[in-house]
C-alpha cells in the first residue's frame, strides 16, 4: 500500500473563477495569504461521485446579507466527504468558495449575483470539473486497453482452476499427483546441478536470499480436456529482485501469430512438413546471470548440524524478471553455432538451407522440404539442447490444428469457448445469436445505469474473448474490443452485450480460421474506417471518445488472414476521407514489414511457391477521397493538415510495390471490423474472411 496523489493541472484557470459580471475567486489562497478577511458560505469540493446529492445537502447563504467575518455564528458545519482531509485542517478542502463585497457602483450601491445564478454556476462548475477529468481518464483508459490487447496472451488473465500454489493444490482431490511432481521436479534440478546447498551464514551480507514459490498446474488436451499431466514449477521470487543489483535487462522476444500464420501458409502452398519440439526444462538450461541465493523450497528442510542452509544458484531457474531473457539469448547463441541465421525482421525466425525453425519461448515449430531433413535438424538440435520431440503440429499456443482431407488447415480453441461459456453461466440449450453484437444499438459508456452485477468476473471474461478474436476468430473483432473499452465500469448494458456475443460463440464453437492459399503471391489489406461511429449528442461535450472513429483492416496473404484490428483512431478525422486515410496508413504499416520479411525468405533461396517476380500488395478502398489522396501527392487545403506520419508508404506506391484500388462497400471485408452488421452482411464477410 503506497499513498497516490492526483493532480489535474488548470493552465487556464478554468476552475478558479465562475462566469459572472465581477465574480471573485473561489480559492482559498487569497484568506490563507492574510489579503482578505471576509468568507462566505462554505461548498464541498466538486469532486466526490455524488456532486449533485453533495449539492442538495448543502445550505446556501443568502447573498443578500451581510457580510460575516471569518467565523460566522450562524454558519454551517459541512460533514467531510469520503476522503476528505479533517475539518479543523487549516487547509479546509470544503472552503473552496468565497464571494465578498463587489466595487461600488455610481450608485453606491454593491452589485451581487441572484441567489440562483449564483447557485447555478457553482453546480455547473463542479459537474464540469468532475465530469471532463472522469471522461478524459476513461479516454486514456481506452487506448491503455487498446494496446494491452495487441499482446493477447498477456492480457489473458490467469483465472485458470487448473493453474494454483501448493497450498492449493495440497486440498485437491489429485494431490498425490502433485506430490509426485513436487518429487520429480526437485529431483530434475539436482540431477542436472542446477544450484550447491550452502550454509546461509556464507551467504555474502549484501546479498538477498530470495524465497522459493511452487507453482501448480494440470495440463489438458486441448479438445477432450483430460488431464493427461501435472506438473510443478519451482521458481525464485522475482519480486525480490533489486534492479541493478541482481538484474537489468528483463525484454525477451516471441514469435507473432502474423509470422506463424505467414509460415503455416507458405507450408501448405509448397507441401513442406512440419515439426513441433519443446525444450524441457527450458530456462534452467542457460547460466545464471548475476549470483543469486534461494531459500529451501517449501517440503524441503535440510541442515548442517543445526545451521540452517540455503541455494545458491547455479543455473537460470524460473521466476527471475530476466529469465526469459537469458534463456533467448542462449538459444540465440546455440543455433547460431549449428549454423542457423537469424531473421532481421522476426529475431524469433531462424534460416538454415531449406529449414525454417520458429519459437514462441520454449515451443518450437520446424518447417522443411521434407522429412528426412526435419529428423536431421531435430537431432542436431537435441545434442545442443535438452528438447522433447513431439511430432507434428496439432496444438500451439493454445490453438487447436487440424489437417483437412481437403488440404485446407483448421485453426480453432473450442476448449476455451468452452471456459467462457462456463464463466458467464451460458445454458446450454440457450437460444443462440446468429451475429456477436447487436446491429441496432452502439455501445455507450451509459452512465447512469447500474454497474455490472453479474457473478461472473467483466474483465477476466473480456481478457479470454481477446485471447480467442487474436489467435482465430476475427469474426468477433469489433464486439469484443467494444466491450474491451468498458472494462474499467461496466454497466449492465456492457454485461448483456458480452453475454450476446457469449451466445454467438455457443453456437459456432467448433469453427474458427480456414486456412486455404490459393496461388497468389500477393497481400491484400482490406481497410475501413467507420466516421465518428461512436457519436453521442448526450456526452459528446465532455467525452472524447464520441469523436473518435474506428479503423478496421485485414492483411491477408494468398487469400489467408495474417493480421486483423479494430480499434480507435489516436486522432480526430474531419472527415471521411481523413479518417479512412488514417485506417489506410495503419494497416500498411503493418503489411509492410510481412512484405520485408517475404523479401527475406526469397533472399534465402525460399521463392519456389511464387511465379511472381515481385512481392506486391494490394490494398481495397472504399473510399474516393482517401484514394486519391494516398495516389496523388498534391496538398489540398482540407487536407493540408494531415501530418507527414500518415504519409509514409507513398515511396511503395510509386514503385508500384502497393496499388491502392476501388472497391465496392458491400464487398469490403474490413467493413466487419468497423461497426456492428446485419445478420446477412455479417454472414457473407464472414465466408469470404474466414472461409466457413
Amino acid at each position: 500500500m503506497s499513498p497516490q496523489f492526483h493532480v489535474q493541472h488548470d493552465n487556464f484557470f478554468e476552475t478558479v473563477h465562475p462566469d459572472g459580471n465581477n465574480p471573485k475567486t473561489i480559492s482559498n489562497w487569497q484568506r490563507l495569504a492574510g489579503l482578505i478577511s471576509a468568507m462566505g458560505a462554505h461548498l464541498p469540493r466538486p469532486y466526490h461521485a455524488n456532486l449533485e446529492d453533495a449539492y442538495q445537502q448543502v445550505p446556501m447563504e443568502d447573498p443578500n446579507q451581510a457580510e460575516q467575518t471569518e467565523t460566522p455564528s450562524n454558519s454551517t458545519e459541512l460533514p467531510v466527504l469520503e476522503g476528505d482531509a479533517p475539518p479543523d485542517s487549516h487547509h479546509r478542502l470544503e472552503e473552496l468558495a468565497a464571494f465578498d463585497t463587489s466595487p461600488i457602483r455610481r450608485s453606491g450601491r454593491e452589485r451581487r449575483m441572484t441567489t440562483r445564478m449564483r447557485e447555478s454556476l457553482e453546480q455547473n462548475q463542479g459537474r464540469r470539473a468532475f465530469t471532463s477529468t472522469y471522461y478524459e481518464a476513461m479516454h486514456e483508459y481506452d487506448y491503455s486497453i487498446q494496446t494491452a490487447c495487441d499482446d493477447p496472451i498477456s492480457f489473458l488473465t490467469k483465472t485458470d482452476a487448473d493453474t494454483m500454489y501448493l497450498h492449493q493444490a495440497l486440498r485437491e482431490p489429485d494431490r498425490d499427483q502433485f506430490i509426485k511432481a513436487v518429487i520429480k521436479e526437485v529431483n530434475d534440478h539436482i540431477v542436472r546441478k542446477h544450484w550447491d546447498l550452502i550454509l546461509i551464514s556464507q551467504v555474502p551480507k549484501d546479498q538477498k536470499v530470495l524465497d522459493a514459490v511452487w507453482s501448480m498446474k494440470r495440463k489438458r488436451h486441448l479438445l477432450t480436456r483430460k488431464v493427461y499431466k501435472w506438473k510443478a514449477r519451482l521458481n525464485v521470487h522475482g519480486g525480490q529482485q533489486e534492479f541493478a543489483v541482481n538484474y537489468f535487462d528483463t525484454y525477451a522476444p516471441v514469435v507473432t501469430w502474423p509470422t506463424i500464420r505467414l509460415l503455416l501458409t507458405l507450408a501448405i502452398l509448397n507441401g513442406w512438413a512440419t515439426r513441433q519440439i519443446d525444450f524441457i526444462l527450458a530456462y534452467p538450461q542457460a547460466e545464471i546471470e548475476y549470483d543469486m541465493y534461494m531459500h529451501l523450497p517449501t517440503g524441503i528442510e535440510l541442515r548442517q548440524g543445526n545451521k540452517p542452509c540455503c541455494l545458491r544458484l547455479k543455473k537460470n531457474i524460473y521466476g527471475q524478471k530476466q529469465a526469459g531473457r537469458t534463456f533467448y539469448l542462449y538459444m540465440v547463441k546455440g543455433l547460431i553455432k549449428l549454423g542457423y541465421v537469424q531473421s532481421a525482421i522476426d529475431t524469433c525466425v531462424f534460416y538454415r538451407g531449406t529449414t525454417i525453425f520458429f519459437t514462441y519461448v520454449d515451443d518450437g515449430i520446424f518447417i522443411d522440404t521434407s522429412v528426412e531433413k526435419i529428423n536431421l535438424a531435430v537431432t542436431e538440435l537435441s545434442n545442443e539442447f535438452n528438447i522433447e520431440d513431439k511430432g507434428d503440429v496439432s496444438e500451439y499456443l493454445g490453438v487447436k490444428i487440424e489437417y483437412l482431407d481437403d488440404g485446407r488447415i483448421k485453426l480453432f480453441q473450442p476448449h476455451l469457448i468452452d471456459q467462457i461459456i462456463t464463466e458467464l453461466n451460458l445454458d446450454p440449450n440457450v437460444k443462440v445469436r446468429p451475429t456477436p453484437a447487436a446491429s441496432t444499438r452502439i455501445l455507450q459508456r451509459f452512465q447512469k445505469e447500474p454497474s455490472h452485477v453479474k457473478p461472473w468476473h467483466y474483465r477476466s471474461v473480456i481478457g479470454k474473448l481477446n485471447f480467442l478474436e487474436k489467435s482465430t476468430r476475427p469474426d468477433i473483432s469489433y464486439a469484443v474490443h467494444q466491450c474491451a473499452r468498458f472494462s474499467h465500469d461496466p454497466k449492465v448494458s456492457h454485461s448483456q452485450a458480452v453475454e450476446h456475443l457469449g451466445k454467438y460463440l455457443l453456437g459456432t464453437k467448433m469453427q474458427g480460421l480456414f486456412l486455404d492459399p490459393k496461388k497468389d503471391i500477393s497481400f491484400d489489406v482490406y481497410v475501413d474506417s467507420d466516421f465518428v461511429g461512436n457519436w453521442n449528442r448526450q456526452t459528446a461535450e465532455e467525452d472524447e471518445s464520441t469523436s473518435k472513429s474506428r479503423s478496421g483492416y485485414v492483411i491477408m496473404f494468398a487469400n489467408c488472414p495474417l493480421i486483423w484490428t479494430s480499434k480507435l483512431q489516436t486522432m480526430v478525422g474531419l472527415s471521411t476521407t481523413e479518417c479512412e486515410y488514417m485506417a489506410l496508413s495503419q494497416s500498411l504499416r503493418e503489411a509492410i514489414p510481412l512484405m520485408e520479411m517475404l523479401k527475406e525468405l526469397k533472399t534465402k533461396g525460399f521463392s519456389s511457391y511464387s511465379e511472381t517476380p515481385r512481392v506486391h500488395c494490394k490494398c481495397f478502398e472504399d473510399n474516393s477521397g482517401a484514394l486519391e489522396l494516398a495516389r496523388l501527392p498534391k496538398m489540398r487545403p482540407r487536407t493540408k493538415h494531415i501530418n507527414q506520419v500518415l504519409h509514409h508508404f507513398r515511396s511503395f506506391v510509386k514503385d508500384g510495390s502497393i496499388k491502392v484500388l476501388p472497391i465496392e462497400s458491400i464487398n469490403q471485408k474490413g467493413d466487419i471490423f468497423t461497426k456492428p452488421l446485419a445478420q446477412n452482411q455479417f454472414v457473407k464477410l464472414r465466408r469470404m474472411l474466414m472461409g466457413w
